[in-house]
């Protein structure tokens, strides 16, 4: 196996953490965006206030984004498990 076929393989899988973790990502933000505006708005200075709101909204984008992203990393080990046998001829 050559470095070119490593750092391929590497690519592909950071691409794959950052497109797989994207859409979670921006809900947190988001959601912590809006709460920390509410608090400016009515001066709430309660640290813990964000927690709730953002764990309720990312298990709900788990939920509805849990199946496409457990699909996108299923075709990715397998792609890399089916292609085995050439990564050790290299």
């Amino acid at each position: 196996m050559t470095i070119e076929v490593v750092m391929d393989i590497t690519r592909e899988a950071l691409f794959l953490i950052i497109k797989v973790s994207l859409p979670v990502l921006l809900v947190s933000l988001c959601i912590g965006l809006i709460v920390s505006i509410f608090q400016t708005v009515t001066s709430i200075q309660e640290q813990t206030l964000t927690f709730v709101p953002k764990i309720i909204c990312v298990f709900l984008s788990l939920v509805l984004f849990g199946n496409w992203m457990m699909t996108a990393m299923v075709e990715f080990m397998i792609s890399l498990w089916s292609d085995f046998g050439l990564y050790m001829n290299r």
